[in-house]
């Protein structure tokens, strides 16, 4: 069966060095890379094609509002794409859920992108509705999902527990590499996460332990970048 990689990352809307980014992602080499806080102000979509262009990639997904993005290889070919709003929380950023449905070796799967609340109740509340429209998702196009996110909690809180017992934390499964993503200079947390449906088999998961790219985390963002390697289904 194909194997796809899978990279999660949030850019910090390319404020940090974003030649260094760039670099990051060609030297990781993936199919999809599924992005947080990407330019959403000024020539937002400019910015967006321009550095997916430098990486090799192409936007899959993804609109203006929440600063979500899905980008593919040219080796992936997109099917659809959809972008959701989620409920909005009074006094907080609105979040959203970019989701691309691409294809792969003759295989279908749904990859996509959120970024959750800093306060609990809303960050809970938008994971599950993450999940739902996923599942609406997957039903409608027939392709297992993918997610990746920065989920602003560890392992062990609410919303993070709800992801994972929807759909597999693919470094828990099967890790790889590091595990702290944030914050990149010194990291000692993991709040960003690949979380995969039960269909995929995941090979390994983890922050890349690439001595190239990794000389570039801390230049790049403020948050490092999570891999993940994944078998589709047959």
């Amino acid at each position: 069966m194909p194997v796809v990689r899978v990279l999660g990352y949030n850019l910090r809307s390319l404020r940090d060095d974003e030649a260094a980014a760039v670099r990051v992602v060609r030297a990781l080499d993936p199919d999809v890379v599924c992005l947080q806080e990407v330019p959403r102000f000024g020539a937002w979509r400019l910015r967006r094609r321009r550095f997916a262009a430098a990486c090799g990639l192409r936007v899959a997904a993804g609109r203006r509002a929440c600063g979500l993005a899905v980008l593919a290889a040219p080796r992936v070919r997109r099917v659809a794409r959809e972008f959701h709003l989620l409920a909005p929380a009074p006094g907080l950023h609105r979040r959203a859920l970019a989701v691309a449905v691409l294809e792969a070796g003759g295989v279908r799967f749904a990859a996509a992108s959120t970024h959750l609340d800093l306060r609990p109740a809303p960050r809970l509340a938008h994971a599950r509705e993450v999940l739902a429209l996923l599942d609406r998702a997957a039903a409608r196009h027939g392709a297992p999902a993918v997610l990746a996110g920065d989920v602003n909690e560890e392992p062990g809180g609410p919303a993070w527990t709800l992801l994972a017992a929807a759909l597999r934390d693919a470094h828990a499964a099967a890790p790889a590499g590091e595990s702290a993503t944030f914050p990149a200079r010194n990291p000692h947390r993991r709040i960003d996460g690949i979380f995969a449906a039960d269909a995929f088999t995941v090979v390994g998961c983890g922050v890349p332990a690439d001595a190239g790219a990794a000389r570039d985390y801390p230049l790049a963002t403020d948050h490092r970048p999570v891999l993940a390697e994944l078998e589709l289904p047959g």
